[in-house]
């Protein structure tokens, strides 16, 4: 198979008939799917579908945030999006997927931390993404992220009573955002450099490069993975693509 991507590649072409910078479609996104959480999404991209829910809590701030809220991003691969999803414990995949997901949330400034500041020093909210992909058809990265960006984006603070969250019950008050940073990977196979791959192109990977672009298209993260390098005028032509991708995503997003 990986033979086989690589040969069509080589002849400017995808399996699916796509241009190596265009993502699949439809791309949809559904707002509060769940009334439990603070805020929630459902994103698809072509056949790939994931799950986005955002949990308010109240704690302690980290020491050297005294004034700062806090993040935590978790990542369940279940296995009924994919047969390579093992119930258990987070294995290296779900590691990773979630802290690319973190990066791009928390260095671009996404979040007005100081703002999710209760009192200095003793209670700061919590604001905890969990993320479930529903269904692996490829490039989970994106659309991991992508749902964790649309749901933040509805996400409301919880009620408070004496310092307590009263769990189910929600003001009207929006998680303060900053910015809006969307993550976009590019794959390297070969010589090639391509975006939003199927289940099987995956097969034939030799590096990515995840990219999160705000707004104002400045890059606020980016994250490698694989064993293979990219030279610099590929990570200048990686970036460029990433750009022009995320733009077309934003427009899904408003």
């Amino acid at each position: 198979m990986k033979k086989y991507i690589k040969a069509i590649l080589d002849k400017k072409d995808r399996l699916d008939g796509r241009t190596f910078d265009e993502f699949r479609k439809p791309i949809t996104i559904s707002n509060e799917v769940s009334n439990k959480a603070e805020g929630s999404a459902r994103v698809k991209i072509g056949d790939t579908e994931v799950i986005a829910g955002i949990k308010v809590d109240v704690g302690t701030p980290y020491p050297d945030s005294q004034n700062r809220g806090n993040l935590i991003t978790n990542v369940e691969l279940l296995p009924v999006a994919s047969s390579k999803f093992l119930p258990g414990p987070p294995g290296p995949q779900a590691v990773e997927l979630s802290r690319i997901v973190d990066r791009g949330i928390r260095e671009s400034g996404m979040l007005d931390f100081e703002k999710l500041c209760i009192r200095e020093g003793e209670l700061v909210y919590n604001i905890i993404v969990d993320i479930y992909p529903i269904n692996d058809a490829g490039n989970l990265i994106d659309a991991s992220a992508f749902a964790a960006v649309a749901a933040l984006k509805n996400a409301v603070l919880p009620k408070l009573v004496d310092d307590k969250v009263q769990f189910g019950e929600f003001t009207k008050t929006k998680v303060p955002l900053k910015i809006i940073p969307i993550t976009c990977t590019v794959y390297k196979i070969g010589e090639h450099l391509v975006v939003d791959l199927n289940k099987d192109e995956e097969e034939a990977i030799d590096a990515r490069l995840s990219i999160a672009v705000s707004e104002s298209g400045n890059v606020h993260a980016m994250q490698k993975g694989g064993i293979v390098g990219f030279s610099i005028d590929e990570v200048d032509k990686a970036i460029g693509m990433a750009k022009k991708c995320v733009e077309k995503l934003r427009k899904q997003l408003k």
